[in-house]
């Protein structure tokens, strides 16, 4: 179903523009515009050389932000494809006016054609849609296809934090992720009863607290 567009959305997305990296993209193919390289100039947006963090599909920005104020040390670059979410985000992070958090309104195939190779060490996968049904897994965020973009963003002993209530598709992410050659640690089936210190809750994690539900966590290091 296609989602209505919000009231004023471009009029609002303009008064945060200062927050939002552009990434006009002409060549919707992933794989040919990705050959054509737009790199971010990250040292001039952030004004230092701090280590890069990613969160790939930051919703309405509630981790981002908090993960922002309490690691000022990081740059974080948060990523969300859809403008109606992406735009409540943009607006949270302006009124806490952080200086290490940006946002880059793309999907995850094109980050290749705006970030370097081996320039992130961090990457958040934060309750990705797990699409359950099989005809769409290449749409999965740890499908073999990301994954190999992940590696190529990468620095080595780079990491990949993932957290998700859906148990098949964390059977799923770990085996694709031991497939590519990723070392697992810290591999919790229930977070909340893990003794796990400093987790940042997101919007949909805590709707599933609510519910009851495990939340499933690993980490995957770039080997």
């Amino acid at each position: 179903m296609r989602v209505r567009k919000k009231k004023h959305l471009d009029e609002r997305l303009e008064k945060v523009s200062n927050l939002l990296i552009n990434t006009d993209i002409s060549d919707r193919n992933y794989i040919t515009s990705n050959k054509q390289k737009e790199y971010i100039d990250l040292k001039s947006i952030f004004e230092n050389d701090n280590p890069l963090y990613l969160e790939i599909g930051c919703g309405k920005g509630r981790f981002c932000i908090e993960y922002a104020k309490r690691h000022p040390e990081i740059n974080l670059l948060a990523v969300e494809v859809e403008p109606n979410v992406i735009v409540s985000a943009v607006e949270a992070a302006s009124r806490e006016n952080l200086k290490n958090l940006y946002f880059l309104r793309t999907s995850a195939e094109f980050l290749p054609k705006f970030l370097k190779a081996e320039s992130v060490q961090r990457i958040f996968l934060n309750f990705s849609c797990p699409y359950p049904k099989n005809r769409y897994a290449t749409h999965r965020l740890t499908s073999p296809r990301f994954l190999e973009i992940y590696k190529e963003l990468l620095c080595e002993k780079g990491e990949i934090h993932q957290k998700t209530d859906n148990m098949h598709f964390f059977e799923y992410s770990i085996e694709n992720l031991s497939s590519a050659g990723f070392k697992l640690q810290n591999v919790s089936l229930d977070l909340h009863n893990s003794g796990f210190e400093g987790n940042i809750v997101t919007e949909y994690e805590e709707r599933f607290i609510n519910e009851g539900l495990p939340i499933y966590r690993l980490e995957a290091v770039n080997k």
